[in-house]
């Protein structure tokens, strides 16, 4: 079910459609391989089919979708290859990221970051993983844009894109996934203005949380004899 947020005054149509869409694919609100046709997303949004059409138009250039040979979209899905090189990426950038954007963070920032944490905290306590999905990377999100005119934050929410759809494999799973919590070990890092830690706490976030989620998608998928 789509997750529309308030059209702003100065949003076009198609603007507010975009940002609809590929904030719900950021935040796991699509399966991977789930077709999407721009009827449907039309009716749910309440817009015309143009707007909707020009949306998926860029969401497939973003990697967000796949155009099929039947002019078709969908939710593109991952082979383990592919998905170790895309979370490979996300360490990479993200680890940067945080190190990069860790001076800049001042004591408003932090109390925003540790309110996020929370969120997260409580929406893994009555199971509502939508919502731990949104928390987590509003988290991300709130720790990276610290360092001013930063352009690593679009590169890192490309990547989102493509693996967000794995967050929707939580399920029975996700007690297990987030036994430590990274997010307060990043948290205590930047108090201490250790780089490091926080380089660390970051990948082990990355890793324990979508890592884990997706290669135990995959270990499913080959215990059931099942190739794709």
């Amino acid at each position: 079910m789509l997750v529309a947020a308030g059209r702003e005054a100065s949003e076009s149509a198609k603007q507010w459609v975009y940002r609809v869409l590929r904030r719900n694919i950021m935040t796991g609100q699509f399966e991977p391989g789930e077709p999407v046709t721009i009827n449907g997303l039309a009716d749910a949004l309440g817009v015309s089919a143009m707007p909707v059409r020009e949306a998926l138009h860029r969401l497939v250039a973003d990697g967000a979708l796949e155009l099929l040979d039947n002019r078709r979209v969908r939710v593109p899905d991952l082979d383990p290859q592919r998905f170790e090189e895309v979370l490979e990426a996300r360490i990479a950038l993200e680890t940067r990221a945080a190190e990069r954007a860790m001076p800049f963070i001042d004591e408003i920032r932090l109390a925003r970051l540790k309110a996020f944490d929370q969120q997260a905290d409580q929406a893994l306590a009555v199971g509502n993983f939508k919502r731990l999905v949104e928390a987590n990377f509003d988290f991300h999100r709130c720790l990276y844009e610290a360092r001013p005119g930063t352009i690593m934050l679009p590169l890192i929410e490309s990547l989102w894109l493509r693996l967000a759809p794995f967050m929707r494999r939580a399920g029975e799973t996700l007690s297990q996934t987030y036994q430590v919590d990274r997010h307060a070990e990043a948290l205590a890092a930047i108090v201490r203005r250790d780089g490091e830690a926080l380089k660390a706490a970051i990948a082990a976030d990355i890793r324990d949380g979508t890592g884990h989620l997706g290669r135990g998608h995959f270990e499913r998928i080959k215990a059931l004899g099942n190739p794709g």
